[in-house]
């Protein structure tokens, strides 16, 4: 019984380390055309007229590039130096 046990615990352990995977994997990077980055947690929908690049949550850009790190809570985008959150 305690071998049964043991087994049932260490599977659950190994679901829910696999669920923390794939919940992250949902993240993404997105750039404006002015150079912002930030990193969200879900793939959003953004107003047409906005202009992003979304990129996986892995991707780095190359030397020479002119990107800035701008992170902000809440679902948004940056323009024109400020979050407009929607």
């Amino acid at each position: 019984m305690k071998l049964l046990n043991t087994m049932a615990f260490g599977a659950i352990m190994g679901v829910g380390a696999l669920a923390l995977t794939v919940s992250n994997a949902s993240a993404r990077i997105v750039c404006n055309d002015e150079g912002d980055c930030w990193h969200v947690p879900n793939v959003y929908t953004y107003p047409p007229a906005v202009r992003l690049d979304i990129h996986p949550d892995g991707w780095r850009w190359r030397d020479g590039d002119r990107f800035t790190w701008r992170e902000h809570e809440g679902r948004g985008f940056w323009r024109g130096g400020r979050w407009e959150g929607f």
